[in-house]
């Protein structure tokens, strides 16, 4: 391996009195035929058919941008500028393709330790993909790559050990491109379906519950906070689609991507919009049940005007009377 992008000087995990796990980050390479191993983390660009991937999870503590921004600076300086790891720990979405390597970000607004805060960086070359997510997303942190093998009729079989659920291993950049976008998705839709379960037990409750328990409703406070929620999950996935989109189009440009993977790239893009129809239902739910738990209050509240009214006009003749 020749070493043009190397790690930075002096990095530790303790920064700004946070600490950072040292299984945080992931480094692999592939052989172009199938099979991968661990690798340090030494940021290098490889040659021939071989590509590697270095993967980032930041920690889901609640972390400043300051102190994110200093352990990214030690672990992707270089090839990563400042202004990229600033992006990084922003709000703001983007994509920028550069000389040799195209970076995207994909963001959502919220605090750190918010479950509903997604946030992925990919930087890609001909033969290095770097990627940073927050949140967990599962076959980022814990890929469980396996090799696909040819049996004696020349039909692709997975190997049968203890791998065997795992994912078939990249077999070129393009591949592992799809792989992560593939990943964000999947995750997405995951919580897309815990949201929708979440959601039609609330609608249940609400339906067969009495006052009390939609008084309680209004009370705790869930509604409001899985319409913020909502709100947070949509940004991701249109920022996801947008940026996504335009990751297509550049890539279909490489002469190192794949046509197949160019159309798995705009399936994966045809379910982040599928997603984002689901979400935009699911919020107008809400938004419905809060209309119907607000109005239920507004009526308790009109009863009570109501009957201090009766009172009043009851009591202020008497009042009247004697006073005089």
């Amino acid at each position: 391996m020749s070493g043009s992008l190397r790690e930075g000087p002096g990095v530790d995990n303790v920064f700004y009195g946070a600490h950072f796990p040292s299984d945080g980050r992931r480094a692999y390479v592939f052989d172009g035929e199938g099979n991968c191993h661990n690798n340090e983390w030494v940021l290098v660009e490889v040659t021939g058919k071989e590509f590697c991937w270095y993967h980032i999870e930041l920690p889901k503590a609640n972390l400043t941008s300051e102190e994110a921004e200093h352990f990214l600076k030690g672990v992707l300086r270089p090839p990563f500028r400042l202004y990229d790891i600033q992006s990084l720990v922003s709000n703001a979405p983007f994509f920028r393709p550069e000389a040799g390597a195209l970076i995207f970000i994909v963001n959502s607004p919220g605090h750190g330790s918010c479950e509903f805060l997604f946030r992925i960086a990919m930087r890609i070359t001909e033969n290095s993909v770097i990627t940073v997510s927050l949140n967990g997303v599962p076959r980022l942190e814990n890929p469980n790559f396996v090799r696909e093998e040819q049996n004696e009729r020349d039909v692709t079989v997975i190997r049968e050990d203890e791998e065997q659920n795992g994912n078939p291993v990249p077999k070129s950049v393009s591949n592992l491109v799809v792989y992560i976008v593939d990943s964000h998705v999947e995750h997405i839709e995951d919580i897309v379906s815990k949201l929708e379960i979440e959601l039609n037990v609330m609608e249940l409750k609400m339906d067969e519950g009495g006052e009390a328990l939609k008084k309680q409703m209004l009370d705790d406070g869930r509604l409001p906070k899985m319409h913020l929620n909502l709100k947070r999950l949509l940004k991701v996935i249109e920022h996801g689609e947008r940026v996504f989109s335009r990751l297509k189009e550049k890539c279909s440009s490489k002469p190192w991507f794949n046509i197949e993977d160019s159309s798995a790239h705009e399936e994966l893009i045809g379910r982040l919009t599928r997603q984002k129809k689901h979400v935009e239902s699911f919020a107008n739910r809400v938004t419905g049940m809060l209309v119907d738990l607000n109005s239920m209050e507004a009526e308790k509240l009109n009863r009570k005007f109501y009957y201090v009214s009766l009172v009043t006009v009851i009591c202020l003749p008497l009042s009247i009377i004697t006073g005089v």
